[in-house]
């Protein structure tokens, strides 16, 4: 089970799903949280903008000073923001093992690339979460392919509003591949403590008879671990397969959702694009997925 769980803080304001998310986990695991602020190196930034500028450097020094400001509020703001959550849930910090029963927490801060710093946190790490977007209402796609492509560790990505519950339903979307394999191994903590589990498979042809029975073999080794898992191939029924899945997902009323991670790092196109991407954008809950 995951014992050390870290998420990436803005400091934006909108980090309170994923946090809400990750101590939903650490309570339920008695896990260690570690909330890491990257702030952003304004000094490289600015230096490698007074290159460019061929050595004309009026004004920089303004444009530094207010960087640097915005970034030390942000990292403050991530820190109280992180710290007060921890509190309203009776979570102590704790900077090293010490016997402490339940969950615990630390505020960890750097300078530099985040993507860099999540990854270098996220080796050590059991588990890491992440938001559904960062600022605005585009996918965060950077901090996503950061977790999943460069760390070798299964994330969690966080619906858009806070999901404490997440041991009812878990719904797993099936395709014999290898990446589907590593993600259904990397949450079997999950699926252990489910009330409920199941295999979705989506039917490739909508005009033929499903062929593939793997579903069924991945059903039969999961009731040594959950004896309440079961399977259901969908119909696309003329719909685009992640139709059929998300009606499926709501239908069962699934509290997470766990899928393959696929393509190569640094190909967004293939991790994140078409049925996986779609996802994303429109499935309401939680999303496990590992590479």
């Amino acid at each position: 089970m995951p014992k050390l769980i870290l998420l990436p803080l803005t400091g934006s304001g909108g980090d309170g799903a994923t946090e809400a998310t990750a101590i939903a986990l650490g309570q339920a695991f008695g896990a260690h949280l570690i909330g890491l602020h990257v702030r952003r190196d304004v000094r490289r930034d600015i230096a490698a903008l007074a290159s460019a500028d061929m050595g004309m450097a009026t004004g920089l020094d303004a444009i530094m000073e207010r960087g640097e400001r915005e970034g030390a509020t942000r990292e403050k703001d991530a820190e109280r923001t992180w710290r007060d959550a921890c509190a309203k849930a009776g979570i102590p910090l704790a900077e090293q093992p010490g016997g402490q029963a339940g969950a615990t927490f630390e505020f960890a801060a750097e300078i530099g690339e985040e993507s860099d710093w999540l990854a270098e946190y996220g080796r050590a790490a059991d588990l890491i979460v992440v938001g559904r977007v960062r600022e605005g209402d585009m996918l965060d796609l950077d901090t996503m392919e950061a977790g999943l492509m460069d760390t070798g560790k299964p994330v969690l990505i966080a619906a858009d509003r806070a999901t404490p519950v997440l041991d009812g339903t878990v719904a797993i979307a099936w395709k014999n591949t290898r990446e589907a394999a590593g993600a259904v191994a990397a949450a079997l903590p999950f699926l252990r403590r489910a009330k409920r589990v199941i295999v979705f498979s989506v039917q490739e042809d909508e005009l033929a008879d499903p062929i593939d029975k793997s579903h069924l073999r991945l059903v039969r080794a999961l009731r040594w671990h959950n004896p309440n898992t079961g399977s259901q191939v969908l119909r696309r029924d003329s719909r685009p397969p992640v139709a059929a899945l998300l009606d499926a997902l709501a239908r069962e009323k699934c509290d997470m959702l766990v899928m393959g991670g696929y393509g190569h790092a640094r190909l967004r196109e293939a991790v994140f694009g078409g049925f996986t991407r779609a996802v994303l954008e429109a499935a309401p809950l939680p999303v496990l997925m590992a590479h």
